[in-house]
């Protein structure tokens, strides 16, 4: 799948000088994991895993699957298990204190390969070039267009940071919180690559009013369709959705995750296809998305959980509308700022 990455970068540190702990997970150990393991050992976390997030200097995840539909057939019990451990909370929240403070460069990178080509319904030499327009590699000056995008992102957190309401309307939809003095984060390819969103956690209890998600919810590679929430003083109250309402109920006993940590529009309109992959689909143009669980502290979100699930919206629908402060500033997949 993606070793050419593994070995160019395990190179690249060498010569730095750097001492690279090389992870890479084998084909099959988390379907072993969920078939054989016991409750106990679901919950168990590993030392090393602890001294890699508390000590390194630095992360880098790989994303590029064998198979994204490994966990299918996993009970949704085990896997809320799993990920909603205390002890992985408390990593989690580690991991978002260390970023927040820049005492760890944490990276994700996708690489091309046959299994999220095929999630995404392309051939793969289709997917190397919807990867290189997501990163705006297909440019003549990445790095120019990148700075563009922070400048004018930065015109809109610097307008949001002064409002105190935000309401959501659309399909099925109406939407209320608060973010009054909550700080909104200009994501322009500084951390991760594809960038490009404007984010920020809203106050906890104060989310009210309901919301249709009309993309798919991927969940450790389950899909969770047309899912709807509704809120009250910050609490998710009723939750169903189309195909995989099950295992969206188990997600929400995880402590928190009945909570909105973020709220976010994307910004990035080289990339144009829902693909089933949360790293591209978060920052498509043209959409929003909702975190359920642990919030960016850098935000000001107070919200800790073992999970940071982002489900995404299309905002480009007819009627759809983001209000601040009653000031429509975003219309059907358009700033109106």
């Amino acid at each position: 799948m993606s070793e050419p990455l593994f070995q160019a970068m395990y190179i690249e540190i060498l010569k730095a000088g750097g001492h690279p702990l090389l992870i890479p997970y084998i084909e099959g150990f988390q379907e072993i994991l969920y078939k054989f393991a016991s409750e106990e050992q679901l919950s168990y976390l590993d030392d090393a895993v602890k001294l890699i997030i508390k000590e390194f200097d630095g992360y880098v995840e790989i994303s590029g699957d064998y198979n994204t539909r490994k966990l299918s057939l996993v009970d949704p019990e085990k896997i809320a298990k799993y990920r909603g451990s205390p002890a992985r909370k408390e990593l989690f929240g580690t991991l978002m204190k260390r970023i927040e403070k820049k005492d760890l460069n944490y990276l994700v990178i996708p690489f091309p390969c046959n299994s999220l080509a095929q999630e995404a319904k392309m051939d793969l030499f289709s997917y190397f070039e919807f990867v290189q327009k997501a990163l705006y590699l297909d440019r003549e000056d990445p790095v120019k267009e990148w700075q563009k995008i922070e400048q004018k992102q930065e015109i809109i957190c610097k307008y949001l940071n002064k409002v105190e309401n935000i309401q959501v309307i659309g399909t099925d939809t109406n939407l209320t919180m608060s973010v009054k003095d909550r700080i909104w984060i200009n994501s322009c390819g500084y951390l991760n690559l594809p960038d490009g969103e404007v984010y920020t956690g809203p106050i906890e209890d104060s989310v009210n009013g309901n919301i249709r998600f009309t993309f798919p919810g991927i969940y450790q590679g389950n899909d969770i369709e047309n899912i709807y929430l509704e809120f009250k003083e910050g609490n998710v109250v009723k939750a169903n959705a189309d195909k995989g309402e099950d295992l969206l109920k188990e997600i929400l006993k995880i402590e928190n995750a009945n909570i909105l940590g973020e709220f976010a529009i994307g910004t990035n309109y080289g990339i144009t296809k829902f693909t089933k992959n949360m790293l591209f689909d978060e920052k498509m143009g043209g959409t929003l998305h909702c975190a359920l669980g642990l919030g960016i502290l850098e935000t000001g979100s107070k919200n800790i959980s073992a999970i940071h699930w982002d489900i995404l919206k299309d905002m480009k629908l007819p009627g759809s509308q983001i209000l601040a402060d009653e000031k429509i500033i975003y219309e059907e997949g358009k700033w109106k700022i």
